[in-house]
């Protein structure tokens, strides 16, 4: 444990901003599953995903090359099971 103010305060920052991290990614997982195993308004869903992964990105949760790979993916999975 930090024995100055500081580290201490910095220890709850850590603390806020690691749990809104995982809240982020946690909407962007559940979000992907709910795209993949759900075939009907996927334009929609894809587009609601997209929204979330550029907002991640912006905001340094995930790279943003990260997000582009993933929307790619994403884009590619939705196109093949239109096909």
């Amino acid at each position: 444990m930090p024995q100055h103010k500081a580290p201490l305060k910095r220890m709850g920052t850590d603390k806020k901003r690691n749990a809104r991290n995982n809240f982020v990614k946690r909407t962007i997982r559940t979000l992907s599953k709910e795209l993949q195993q759900n075939p009907e308004n996927r334009d929609e869903q894809l587009n609601k995903l997209y929204a979330q992964l550029d907002k991640a990105a912006k905001k340094g949760v995930i790279h943003k090359r990260t997000a582009s790979r993933r929307k790619a993916r994403l884009a590619a999975f939705v196109n093949k099971t239109k096909a």
